[in-house]
């Protein structure tokens, strides 16, 4: 039976509410703890057994109301009885009311066993007392928890007659117009236009907060156009995202709060503070906290986000959001007292994320096309880089020795015994030089021989 799986902040909620964490989840599921991190924020859905198996661990279908995939199927609810007379004639009330059928039914003090059923154990239902029809309710026998619809239409049959009332017939909708289904559709946009809109959209905005998280103008600006070239060459991935501006500012925040930054000499130190008092005390505040108490802050109470949002966007658990959030405000309210509120830091933060931002970025289409030539320069990199590990292989094979050539160490004395004496014996090359020597004439002087007379 196919069922809806709850949305992705509501997978987090019942994972944490049932106490279970990111790792506890893929080591049940049998996978990795980013796919678990991906099911939560919507990027991917668990399908066939997984689902199953995950809507389970986390209790999804027993929130809906739903049974659990292992327990049967529940019979039809009781139809609870119509009057056959008009409303204003009382029917008299239904004798008996058939429970469900997976109920067992109960127990009276005047039943007759039945043919499967012992003498012992129908003499001890015969000595209990009588149940009400409320208390045996369907699911109290079962040891499990009776689905809804079922709850509701044995409380509905148990009902005294008189408070039903006949149901009006709803009133169908009317068919629409034959104009309305000939309106004509409008086309889709096409990848550029649509990378486009959402560079013209969201780009400024990301530059003015990104200002807010590191304090470099520069680098900001930067960042963001790293995050749309990334964007740009997942724009599939990109384009079903259920949030593409928060995909990019993620992917905007991770690169400018990167600490490789500071090896660069442009971005070592901050731009210079602004010239108003609250607006230098509050950004100074701001650089103060760790990079992700920054962005926690940032996100909760400069943009709107909630808490699940937050903790999912920052990559931690809500209970360590909420933590550094807390943290955040403590550090910022110590620093600028009139922020010490809560809510006069919420008003602050979202006045500066609203503010129109004043820095120029390059047109999204030049955005688009460097991209693309960065993609290609590292692609043809990677195949230049490839292209030499093949050639120095393949010559590094072509002249390595074929057979192994033993090297002659000169002897040793092993256990006192010395080296033989006498010329050793002489190797292939010595034999050959030797040859050459003798069959060359000799071109010197002549040797003189001595006389024996």
């Amino acid at each position: 039976m196919n069922r809806s799986m709850p949305s992705p902040k509501e997978r987090r909620r019942l994972r944490e509410a049932r106490g279970l964490s990111e790792d506890q989840v893929a080591e049940a599921m049998g996978v990795t703890r980013a796919t678990v991190r991906s099911w939560e924020t919507g990027r991917t859905t668990p399908r066939g057994r997984k689902q199953e198996a995950y809507a389970k661990l986390i209790g999804a279908y027993e929130d809906q109301g739903a049974p659990t995939p292992e327990s049967a199927p529940p019979a039809e609810p009781p139809t609870p009885p119509t009057p056959a007379e008009p409303p204003t004639r009382v029917a008299e009330p239904p004798q008996h009311v058939e429970p469900p059928t997976h109920v067992a039914k109960p127990a009276t003090a005047g039943a007759a066993p039945t043919a499967n059923t012992r003498p012992r154990a129908a003499a001890k239902r015969a000595a209990k007392p009588p149940k009400t029809p409320a208390a045996a309710a369907p699911g109290s026998g079962t040891g499990q928890k009776a689905p809804r619809a079922v709850r509701a239409g044995w409380a509905a049959a148990q009902q005294p007659l008189e408070k039903l009332k006949p149901v009006e017939p709803m009133p169908t909708a009317e068919p629409p117009a034959p104009e309305a289904l000939e309106a004509p559709v409008e086309p889709s946009l096409t990848p550029e236009e649509a990378f486009d809109a959402l560079y013209a959209h969201a780009a400024p905005g990301l530059v003015h907060q990104t200002y807010l998280l590191t304090g470099r103008r520069r680098l900001s600006r930067e960042a963001v156009e790293h995050a749309f070239h990334h964007a740009w060459q997942h724009w599939p991935e990109v384009a079903v995202d259920r949030d593409p501006v928060g995909w990019v500012r993620a992917a905007a925040y991770e690169y400018a709060l990167s600490p490789w930054h500071r090896l660069r000499r442009g971005h070592k130190h901050p731009d210079a503070p602004p010239t108003e008092a609250g607006r230098r005390d509050l950004l100074a505040a701001l650089l103060e906290l760790p990079p992700p108490y920054r962005r926690t802050v940032l996100l909760y109470d400069g943009l709107g986000l909630d808490l699940p949002d937050t903790a999912a966007e920052t990559e931690a658990s809500t209970p360590a959001a909420a933590n550094r959030l807390l943290h955040a405000r403590t550090v910022i309210g110590e620093r600028v007292p009139d922020l010490a509120d809560p809510d006069a830091l919420h008003r602050r933060l979202g006045a500066l994320v609203e503010e129109a931002p004043t820095a120029t970025l390059a047109e999204a289409r030049s955005v688009r096309t460097g991209s693309e030539r960065q993609a290609r320069m590292w692609t043809r990199a990677v195949l230049a880089v490839t292209a030499a590990l093949i050639g120095v292989t393949a010559f590094t094979a072509a002249t390595a020795p074929t057979r192994y050539l033993p090297v002659n160490h000169p002897g040793e004395t092993v256990n006192g015994v010395p080296v033989r004496g006498g010329s050793q014996k002489l190797t292939p090359e010595d034999v050959e030089l030797r040859d050459s020597l003798r069959s060359r004439p000799h071109h010197g002087p002549e040797r003189l021989i001595p006389d024996t007379q």
